[in-house]
């Protein structure tokens, strides 16, 4: 028979027990592990770039019937005052130019400019990696204040894996999709060692659900929530310090 301390001890260590299994993996953020590499993302080839607006509503339009037609596009600040649309990635100028020409015709666009690979910040040398950074936040400055519409509906608010896309690719690099495909892509980067540029990562339920852009002195760039425009962030929040999940660098 066990004594009245030892009976103590081992309801102790099955109370605990219960209390860890109980709280299960939801409560844990997918932090990174440190000098493990994800998937590796590929440069951007030549890209069909559409339309001329006034007001993001109309490029999110254009952008939703692309979409519609499972084409990959985003819209982008091209000046203050005046957005474009982009899509397609394609290995050569002919086969961007010869899809170009047939959404023209079908009058899906009306008309049409080819990015050349050349034009990327990643694929110009001078400057190096530092001056690619410095180009993904001067982009993502750009669209402070822009209501990123996702679809083209002002009911989806923001979408802030597809900023981050555009953001990217627009320099050059060819980002996943969604926030979980970002995450597992490009390498781990501590927190202490985050660069401008950097993509950082938060959770809610145990999986990733929020990405920014990393700007410098705790701060970055994201499109916060439905029926909010793309502002800075801080880690000096409490929200965004309790649900970080970790820095990825792609280059």
């Amino acid at each position: 028979m066990l004594s009245f301390d030892k009976g103590i001890r081992a309801l102790t260590v099955a109370f605990l027990l219960i209390s860890v299994l109980s709280c299960g993996p939801k409560k844990i953020a997918p932090q990174a592990v440190p000098g493990k590499a994800g998937k590796e993302i590929t440069r951007m080839g030549f890209t069909i770039q559409a339309g001329a607006f006034s007001s993001p509503a109309n490029a999110a339009k254009l952008t939703e019937s692309l979409r519609k037609k499972k084409i990959d596009a985003y819209y982008f600040v091209y000046k203050a005052g005046l957005y474009k649309v982009r899509f397609g990635n394609f290995p050569t100028g002919q086969e961007a130019r010869k899809r170009a020409e047939e959404l023209l015709q079908s009058g899906v666009i009306e008309e049409f400019y080819i990015v050349n690979p050349d034009q990327y910040p990643i694929n110009i040398k001078e400057g190096g990696a530092d001056s690619v950074r410095r180009e993904l936040v001067r982009t993502a400055r750009s669209f402070i204040g822009v209501p990123y519409l996702w679809g083209g509906n002002t009911q989806d608010g923001l979408d802030c894996s597809g900023f981050t896309m555009a953001v990217y690719r627009l320099n050059g690099l060819n980002l996943p999709r969604s926030s979980r495909e970002q995450f597992e892509a490009g390498r781990f980067v501590g927190r202490g060692e985050l660069r401008e540029g950097d993509l950082v990562f938060f959770s809610t339920a145990g999986k990733v659900s929020h990405v920014g852009v990393y700007i410098g002195d705790d701060q970055f760039i994201h499109a916060p929530g439905r029926g909010r425009t793309i502002s800075t962030g801080s880690f000096r929040s409490g929200y965004f310090q309790r649900n970080y999940a970790g820095g990825r660098v792609y280059f």
